[in-house]
């Protein structure tokens, strides 16, 4: 017989959850068996962003700085900045620069905050919602931040929701989802949901990586 011929499954937020009820030996059976399920996923999704990066999350960000303006919002679903740099076009060349990060005492300890020239490092004050702060002050209305930002995975917040995750995600979107409905509703299954959760988690983010070749090269000083 031949083949499907496509690559496109997904779960929606509603078959994700009855798939997770089955997993935990539950039946859901009201309006509210849903509701609990989607809060229940969504709490699990911040707890996948405190294990790591999800590749698919990474977005690149461009942002035309303002001359004499040091410090700048992001959005409160930004997680973090992982790459940064000024992009300055002279002449029609575009030259890009990057930025250095630091850390708040580095940035505390800089003695003239308001010193204009083309910023060399950047110091990200990770509020609810989060600030970047630029040094030197930016010298112009030309250049460009731009940086690449980890932002949460997006809400699960109706049934008909498609999930926001890759499909090889969806073991441990099941596994998890399942292990935190035990939690709830059917303790005695708690130890082996577990289980098959953190492995299935462990199996996905293992994968879900930057897999260019790192390469160690060693530096010599003649004294």
């Amino acid at each position: 017989m031949a083949t499907s011929g496509t690559r496109t499954f997904n779960l929606d937020v509603a078959t994700a959850i009855e798939e997770a009820y089955e997993l935990a030996g539950l039946e859901a059976r009201t309006a509210y068996d849903a509701v609990t399920a989607r809060r229940s996923m969504n709490i699990m999704f911040a707890d996948w962003s405190n294990r790591g990066i999800q590749m698919w999350e990474i977005s690149k960000v461009e942002l035309t700085l303002t001359e004499g303006t040091n410090e700048y919002l992001i959005n409160a679903s930004d997680i973090d900045i992982l790459d940064a740099y000024i992009e300055r076009t002279v002449n029609g060349i575009v030259t890009d620069y990057t930025l250095e990060r630091i850390d708040r005492n580095e940035f505390v300890n800089i003695p003239n905050k308001a010193t204009k020239s083309r910023a060399t490092n950047y110091w990200l004050e990770r509020l609810k919602a989060p600030v970047i702060h630029l040094y030197p002050t930016p010298e112009n209305s030309t250049d460009k931040l731009v940086y690449y930002v980890w932002r949460t995975i997006e809400d699960s917040s109706a049934s008909t929701n498609d999930v926001d995750i890759p499909t090889r995600f969806t073991p441990c979107l099941v596994s998890g989802l399942a292990y935190y409905l035990c939690l709830k509703k059917n303790v005695q299954k708690l130890p082996i949901m577990k289980e098959q959760y953190e492995q299935d988690l462990a199996n996905a983010l293992r994968y879900d990586e930057d897999r260019s070749p790192l390469r160690i090269v060693p530096k010599y000083e003649y004294i």
